[in-house]
């Protein structure tokens, strides 16, 4: 007689193991139920040109819910990543404005936006992880201290950025929208960091800070590497917001944290940490930026939008939850 111990275990249906091994798969589903929804209501918003308008709205806010990915990854989260949105679409316009619009005065800005972000990560990264704060307290200081700086360098909205700088963004080349330029060059940047150590080790903290830290790994140095990565890719997502709106403004990203952090558990990523694909949360993005459409294409009167919009993503994010954890079950 086959003892118990000898027993084959049952082997998981087909539907866990793609869950188990795409965790963004129920946000892909809620993703192209929303998209048809769109095309039910507004054809011409399924259509090439509707589509190349989404994506150039919401790249940004695919930038930053990439951005909040990668300290989720750790078990941490970055409450000031939309502040450091402002401050970095502020000091680009104000750089471009002071060097007169040139082809050189862009390149500059860009640059020094670049070094903004990261060290508005950095310094994230040195008052959680090395100081040992609390990262929802720490960051939430730091958001008020990031938009300080950004009314400091610009007290009012309004500057516009130069031409050259949002022609290029909504311009095309050979015919092709820029957009999606930034789109291929964005998946070669995510293909290459999805293959380096520090995604795993992000992972490896975020699953277990101690066990990994007893494995001998430098979880300090390594939560601060997060907290850098999420400051170049909020920087990413000020380039986008200011390509978009063509102007600055010291407020722009304060409504974009709290949608990154519903981007990323939409798109299936633990906020505990150790569990989740930066794709999930750019298509977590998608899923925010399509309700927002649909909102809109259903003739939703403008006092209700607000409700119905969070009442959606609301029922958007206990669908995947939902779907998700049973089928990993």
């Amino acid at each position: 007689m086959m003892s118990t111990a000898t027993l084959p275990s049952p082997r998981p249906g087909t539907l866990k193991r793609l869950v188990e091994r795409y965790p963004f798969l129920p946000a892909l589903v809620i993703a192209f139920v929303l998209l048809a929804l769109n095309g039910l209501y507004q054809p011409r918003s399924v259509s090439f040109t509707g589509i190349t308008g989404l994506t150039k709205t919401y790249l940004a806010l695919m930038m930053l819910a990439i951005a909040q990915t990668y300290v989720v990854y750790a078990g941490d989260i970055d409450l000031s990543a939309g502040a450091i949105v402002s401050l970095v679409n502020v000091v680009i316009v104000v750089m471009m404005e002071k060097m007169g619009g040139t082809g050189f005065s862009v390149a500059a800005a860009l640059v020094v936006g670049l070094l903004t972000g990261l060290a508005c990560g950095i310094v994230n990264g040195i008052v959680v992880a090395a100081l040992r704060l609390q990262a929802i307290v720490a960051t939430f200081a730091t958001s008020i201290f990031f938009t300080g700086l950004a009314l400091y360098v610009m007290p009012v909205a309004g500057t516009p950025a130069p031409a050259t700088f949002w022609r290029t963004y909504g311009g095309r080349f050979f015919d092709i929208p820029f957009v999606y330029f930034a789109v291929v060059l964005l998946a070669i940047v995510l293909y290459v960091l999805a293959r380096t150590r520090l995604a795993t080790q992000l992972l490896a903290v975020g699953d277990d800070a101690q066990a990994a830290f007893q494995s001998g790994l430098p979880v300090t140095k390594i939560r601060i590497q997060g907290y850098a990565l999420c400051g170049l890719f909020a920087a990413l997502a000020a380039f986008c917001i200011t390509g978009d709106t063509a102007s600055g403004d010291p407020l722009v990203g304060g409504k974009m944290t709290l949608f990154s952090v519903a981007a990323v558990v939409l798109g299936g990523s633990a906020l505990s940490g150790g569990f989740g694909t930066v794709v999930g949360s750019i298509i977590g993005a998608l899923i925010i930026g399509l309700i927002n459409s649909l909102v809109f294409f259903v003739g939703t009167p403008s006092e209700w939008q607000n409700l119905v919009q969070g009442l959606a993503i609301l029922v958007a994010l206990m669908a995947g939850v939902l779907v998700g954890r049973r089928a990993r079950a």
